[in-house]
């Protein structure tokens, strides 16, 4: 199976990348058809999405049987600042693969987002649930959804929330050098959702690669917690002797030097089709956190 992979330098693209070198993820094996599979990992510098020519010529040229479409503009709040930049990535490149992948009849995986949902739920929300995105980015992503919808016919998006790696930037890494260089860091309590863990994201999505089973998909890790629960259990787990003060959402606004992006207050996601196909085998986010700490290694 030939599979290209956008965005393959961010840290989902490099964890389906991992996974696919080694023919396992770390719940466990791959399937069969994904164990020799040739991928072909694209970046910003090696395959512009925006630009619809290219992203046909290449797609046409490589012939894969499928795209995971990891590429996407996730700054929420340089989303606010830099809509078109915004659009131009989450939107059209999302159009430009979905029109490619169907030229040659390839199946597409496109990576969405709880931005999607206005953030006012008060349990987790279903794939069923009507999206109303309240930020610039939010809105971007749906309308790639729509895209994705209307130019391909054999698609998966799968929305994820509040997503962590070994590559990249991330929430996690962030906590990490602001405990350990100042000794204590504030975080919100009142924006709640589900923590996760990119190896349990790779694992669900290539299971669900090899299937027919299209269409939209949720996919969290389990359970709910607010930022300043997910802090307290990363800094606890890291060792490191620092205090973590809760604060709210307003707090932090009135204390932000830069302009800031509408958060959902409430982003956990039911992972319904998920279980209804290939089967929910996402961990719990303690359990997911805490083997990421197991493999973490720190940059210096």
């Amino acid at each position: 199976m030939k599979i290209l992979i956008t965005g393959a330098n961010g840290q989902l693209g490099s964890e389906l990348r991992r996974c696919l070198a080694a023919g396992q993820s770390e719940l466990g094996p791959l399937p069969a058809k994904l164990r020799h599979a040739t991928v072909l990992a694209t970046d910003v510098d090696t395959l512009d999405i925006t630009n619809r020519h290219e992203v046909a010529a290449y797609v046409r040229h490589h012939a894969p049987d499928a795209i995971l479409s990891c590429a996407a503009y996730t700054n929420v709040d340089g989303c606010e600042t830099n809509p078109e930049a915004a659009f131009a990535v989450n939107a059209i490149g999302a159009r430009n693969l979905a029109m490619a992948a169907e030229e040659i009849g390839a199946k597409l995986m496109h990576i969405s987002t709880d931005y999607v949902f206005p953030g006012d739920a008060k349990a987790p929300v279903w794939e069923y649930e009507t999206p109303a995105p309240r930020s610039v980015y939010g809105k971007t992503k749906l309308l790639g959804e729509a895209y994705v919808q209307q130019f391909c016919s054999h698609y998966f998006i799968v929305r994820t929330a509040w997503l962590y790696g070994y590559t990249g930037g991330n929430f996690v890494k962030t906590m990490l050098r602001l405990a350990k260089a100042n000794g204590s860091v504030a975080v919100v309590n009142d924006q709640l959702g589900s923590p996760t863990n990119a190896a349990d994201l790779a694992h669900e999505l290539l299971q669900l690669l090899v299937t027919k089973e299209y269409g939209v998909y949720h996919c969290t890790g389990g359970g709910v917690c607010s930022w300043y629960d997910f802090t307290c259990e990363i800094v606890r787990l890291s060792g490191i002797p620092a205090t973590v003060t809760p604060c709210s959402t307003q707090e932090y606004i009135a204390n932000a030097k830069k302009t800031v992006a509408a958060r959902p207050a409430y982003s956990a996601l039911e992972n319904a089709m998920l279980k209804a196909t290939v089967g929910n085998e996402m961990r719990s986010w303690k359990e997911a956190l805490a083997c990421f700490f197991e493999h973490y290694q720190p940059e210096e």
